[in-house]
C-alpha cells in the first residue's frame, strides 16, 4: 500500500529474510586425541574469519594513523575448503588442519526481534518526496484504504497516532516518526491556543466588566486566518508549526487592535456621543494606530520570510495581521453596535413619574 501511494518513496521494513550461515561443530573426542583445545581452535577461526587489530601504521602520508587487521583473505574467508586447512596449534605444537577437528553444518540465522516500549513490533518505513513534501497527505489517502482492510483473522486494522495498542491480542498499526511529531505539535499547540483564549477572555472581561464584550473584540481572531491561509497558497509554503505560532502570536495583535476600537467607542459613550457616531470615529481615528501596528508587524517579518523553516512564521504575522487590520476595522465597531443597540432596546426606559389631579 505505501509503494502504491502517490508521494512516497525508500519504503522498507525490518523483516529480514532468513539469513544463512554456516556452523563448525567441534568433534571433542577429534580435538582431546589431535591435543587441541576447543578454545583456542575457536579463537583461530575467529582470528581467520572476523580478524584481530594487530596494530596501527604510521605513515606521515596519512591524516591518521591506519589500523592494521590480521586475518583471511576474502576468498580463503569464503571458501570451506580453505577453512578446512586453516592450521590450529596443538599442545605438542604440530599444526592440524581445522578440518579434522570436526564439520560443518548450513544452518539460518534467527531473524531480529524488535520491540518498542516493551511491545513487539515490525517497522515499516518510508519516506515522502515530490509536490507534496508533508506526511499528513499521504497519510490521509492511505488511512482511507487501510479502514476497508480486513485481516485474514475477520477484524479490521486499527490505526493509532498518539498512543501505541494497549494489548497485543490483534494486530495494530501506529503512525510514527516524523507524522507522530506533527501530530503532537499541533495537538499541544492547539492546546496552549485555548489556554490563551481564556486568559484573553478573563482579562478582557475584568478590564471592561462585561461578559459580552470581549466576544465582540476575540470575534476579530478568526479574521487573521483569511490572510494566512490564501498567504501560504500564494507563496506555495506549507502551513507548519512555526505557521501555528504565528497563527497564536498574531491573535494577540489582533485583540489588541479590537480593545482600542472598543475602547475608544466607550470613551466617547461615556463623553455623550451616540453610539452610531462614536463607532464611526472609533474605524476612523483609531485605524491610523492600527495601520502603523500592522506596517511594523510586515516590516519585522520580512527578514526571516525566505528562512526555510521560519518562513511560515513570516508568513502568519504579515498575511494575518493585514487581513485582521482591514477586517476588524469594520467588524468590530459593527458587532459593537449591534450588541449594544440590543441591549439598549431591551433596557427600560426612564421612569414616568406619576402626577395626582
Amino acid at each position: 500500500m505505501l509503494e502504491k501511494t502517490p508521494g512516497v518513496v525508500d519504503v522498507n521494513w525490518y523483516v529480514e529474510d532468513p539469513p544463512p550461515e554456516m556452523l563448525f561443530h567441534f568433534d571433542r573426542l577429534k580435538a582431546s586425541m589431535a591435543g587441541v583445545s576447543i578454545a583456542e581452535a575457536q579463537q583461530a577461526v575467529a582470528l581467520g574469519i572476523g580478524g584481530s587489530q594487530a596494530g596501527l601504521l604510521h605513515d606521515g602520508a596519512e591524516a591518521e594513523d591506519v589500523p592494521l587487521k590480521l586475518r583471511l583473505s576474502l576468498g580463503d574467508r569464503s571458501s570451506i575448503e580453505a577453512l578446512n586447512r586453516l592450521r590450529v596449534s596443538s599442545m605438542s605444537g604440530t599444526l592440524v588442519p581445522l578440518g579434522e577437528l570436526g564439520h560443518w553444518e548450513k544452518s539460518v540465522r534467527e531473524r531480529s526481534i524488535y520491540h518498542k516500549n516493551l511491545m513487539p513490533v515490525v517497522y515499516v518505513t518510508a519516506d515522502v518526496a515530490g509536490r507534496e513534501e508533508s506526511p499528513v497527505y499521504p497519510i490521509l489517502n492511505m488511512d482511507d484504504q487501510i479502514g476497508k482492510m480486513r485481516l485474514p483473522e475477520g477484524y479490521r486494522l486499527e490505526t493509532y497516532t498518539s498512543h501505541q495498542p494497549a494489548e497485543t491480542d490483534q494486530l495494530g498499526m501506529k503512525w510514527d516518526g516524523e507524522w507522530h511529531i506533527t501530530y503532537e505539535v499541533f495537538r499541544d499547540l492547539g492546546l496552549a491556543f485555548a489556554a490563551v483564549l481564556v486568559l484573553i477572555y478573563i482579562l478582557v472581561v475584568a478590564w471592561f466588566q462585561s461578559f459580552r464584550t470581549p466576544l465582540v473584540i476575540m470575534a476579530a481572531i478568526p479574521f487573521s486566518l483569511v490572510g494566512i491561509l490564501p498567504g501560504h497558497w500564494a507563496l506555495g509554503a506549507f502551513f507548519t508549526a512555526t505557521s501555528m505560532i504565528g497563527f497564536i502570536a498574531g491573535a494577540g495583535i489582533v485583540v489588541r487592535n479590537s480593545i482600542i476600537l472598543v475602547d475608544f467607542i466607550e470613551l466617547r459613550l461615556g463623553m455623550g456621543e451616540s453610539l452610531k457616531q462614536a463607532v464611526i470615529d472609533a474605524g476612523a481615528v483609531r485605524f491610523r494606530p492600527m495601520l502603523l501596528t500592522a506596517a511594523s508587524v510586515v516590516v519585522g517579518s520580512a527578514v526571516i520570510l525566505f528562512d526555510p523553516i521560519f518562513q511560515g512564521l513570516a508568513i502568519s504575522l504579515m498575511a494575518g495581521e493585514v487581513a485582521s487590520l482591514f477586517l476588524s476595522r469594520m467588524t468590530v465597531p459593527v458587532l459593537f453596535y449591534i450588541m449594544r443597540r440590543h441591549e439598549l432596546s431591551h433596557s427600560p426606559g426612564p421612569a414616568i413619574p406619576e402626577v395626582s389631579v
